[in-house]
């Protein structure tokens, strides 16, 4: 390779790739990224890998959990509203929901951010955002990849996805298997649409034309669509701690009430869910509205306003709402576990 100063040649910024971008971010997001450490975390950002002394908590015979999971079309809305505060959020807990039903502590989190040109500013509030989950969370972000792509993405647009590890005890694994007939599922509400369906939700915006601006309640549409997505990890955990014998959890997300409380109910078992049982949130009533949405696509396609749920004995109902509530959470008893009829895990709603 010639050590030739450049004399009009081609750079990589000319391809539009701007490297010093790149470093600039780094700089930007570090305060955030090291506010998120927590113990177990070595090393910091901008090695190779991230690492994790698991040696250094309290586990006696740990598995590990993982998880991956992005924010969809959400982040179309975040575009549409020039606000990046909060869809890492949303990111993180798209991962974390899902590993916390397995009753596993998320440990560590990455990120995976690609766009087409680079905006430091932009990009610092999307890991500013992620930071943010994380803490609420108790997961350190240890690493993540920003990629400039241009010719992938159009200007301004962005991908995001998210990497987590967790830990629980090999005998405290939640898998559904003691779930039984006459057991009582309790729905824990919902921040909103949390980040499922948005494609949908953009085509009723699209076909009604709506402002964002537009009140509902005490705050705008496009508030109410943007609300990040409720972190259930600190809630769960100190429910899992407790006396309270937790026979399966469910992460409501694509496939809505409809598919996913199913996964984790015994072949054998179906559900019952009253769907009089908990306050639907105006927003759900709102998207109903305009986009003319039957009953069946609404339960398969959103969560309703129940984020997630737990599938406990029926003695133990009080002891669990009240502990839910005392989160600062709602929740209700918003249905039970049945013999099922047709040989596999069906779900009627009443």
């Amino acid at each position: 390779m010639s050590n030739s100063k450049n004399t009009g040649g081609l750079t990589y910024k000319d391809a539009g790739v701007d490297i010093d971008a790149g470093n600039d971010l780094i700089e930007k997001i570090k305060p955030a990224v090291k506010s998120t450490n927590r113990k177990g975390v070595m090393g910091s950002i901008g090695g190779f890998g991230g690492l994790f002394d698991l040696s250094q908590l309290n586990y006696n015979n740990p598995l590990l959990v993982s998880g991956t999971d992005g924010v969809g079309t959400k982040l179309k809305l975040a575009n549409m509203m020039n606000d990046h505060s909060t869809i890492g959020i949303d990111l993180v807990a798209m991962c974390v929901n899902d590993i916390i039903v397995l009753g596993a502590e998320p440990l560590f989190f990455l990120d995976y951010y690609a766009c087409g040109q680079l905006q430091p500013d932009d990009a610092a509030a999307v890991i500013g955002g992620i930071a943010n989950g994380c803490k609420q969370a108790n997961c350190a972000l240890i690493g993540g990849e920003t990629a400039e792509m241009p010719g992938m993405y159009t200007k301004g647009d962005y991908d995001l996805a998210g990497f987590v590890v967790g830990a629980v005890e090999k005998d405290a694994v939640i898998n559904g298997e003691n779930i039984q007939k006459k057991n009582v599922i309790i729905g824990i509400s919902s921040s909103g649409p949390h980040s499922n369906g948005y494609s949908l939700i953009r085509k009723i915006l699209e076909v009604n034309k709506t402002d964002l601006n537009e009140k509902l309640g005490d705050k705008s549409i496009g508030k109410h669509l943007l609300e990040p997505t409720q972190i259930y990890v600190k809630q769960l955990l100190e429910l899992v701690d407790s006396a309270i014998e937790v026979n399966g959890i469910a992460h409501i997300t694509g496939g809505g009430l409809t598919e996913n409380i199913s996964r984790v109910i015994p072949d054998e078992l179906a559900i019952n869910i009253d769907l009089s049982s908990w306050d639907r949130p105006e927003i759900f009533n709102w998207l109903q509205e305009k986009g003319n949405l039957s009953d069946a696509e609404m339960l398969r396609t959103f969560n309703c306003g129940i984020g997630m749920v737990v599938i406990i004995n029926k003695d133990d109902k009080v002891e669990c709402e009240e502990l839910i509530k005392s989160t600062g959470l709602k929740c209700w008893k918003i249905g039970t576990v049945r013999k099922s009829k047709k040989h596999k895990n069906d779900v009627e709603f009443i």
